[in-house]
């Protein structure tokens, strides 16, 4: 990845949020010397190895799971928030023109390697992990003892756990630290001005940083 060093995020725990925040990952992975691509919701578990831990699941019926082996590394991509920005926005632009659109965004690049996992006891807690992280902001929260017990074998039958510890962890925050403050804060009340979500919400992270 291209990473200029004032795009460059070191802070573990900001990168660890953004996988949380942000857990659908863009998994690659170079087997058989082919590269495969899935795109699966990983947990991430903090305390366990050098950078954390994703542990995720595929259906069995995907043969990637098959295919992992030491020598079968992994790229997992997760995307924060992201904009489009107008050179509009910029102060500088009324002054000289000297201004073109760009585009702001939040990834983070977790590297390593990822290995298979068929244990039934194993498979049920990270079902139950999963589902119960994602099932608390619900009204009614479903919960894994809710589903009949033969269907529920049925289901963990069916899929393969993944556990990739993290060996490498890269963040690229490109929030236009390469433009003057003037310019930043132009771009925060552009952005606040669209009724965009995504929008709003790349103004407040540049707003917070400045004023850090």
């Amino acid at each position: 990845m291209y990473l200029p060093n004032h795009f460059e995020e070191h802070d573990v725990a900001k990168l660890h949020a953004v996988i949380s925040q942000h857990p659908l990952a863009t998994w690659i992975v170079c087997a058989d010397e082919q590269l495969e691509i899935n795109h699966i919701p990983f947990l991430l578990d903090k305390n366990r190895g050098k950078h954390g831990t994703l542990v995720g699941h595929v259906a069995r019926a995907n043969p990637i799971w098959q295919r992992l082996t030491a020598e079968c590394p992994s790229a997992i991509l997760f995307h924060g928030e992201q904009s489009y920005i107008s050179p509009s926005w910029y102060p500088s632009k009324q002054k000289h023109h000297k201004a073109v659109p760009t585009w702001n965004y939040i990834v983070v690049h977790a590297h390593g390697t990822a290995r298979a996992i068929e244990d039934r006891d194993w498979l049920r807690s990270h079902v139950t992990q999963l589902s119960d992280k994602h099932e608390s902001v619900q009204g009614e929260p479903w919960h894994i003892s809710q589903a009949p017990g033969d269907y529920l074998d049925k289901m963990l039958s069916e899929i393969v756990g993944i556990e990739i510890p993290i060996d490498k962890l890269i963040g690229k925050f490109k929030l236009s630290q390469n433009r003057s403050t003037e310019d930043q804060r132009g771009i925060v009340s552009g952005l606040q001005s669209t009724d965009d979500g995504t929008s709003l919400a790349m103004a407040e992270l540049i707003r917070h940083r400045l004023d850090q």
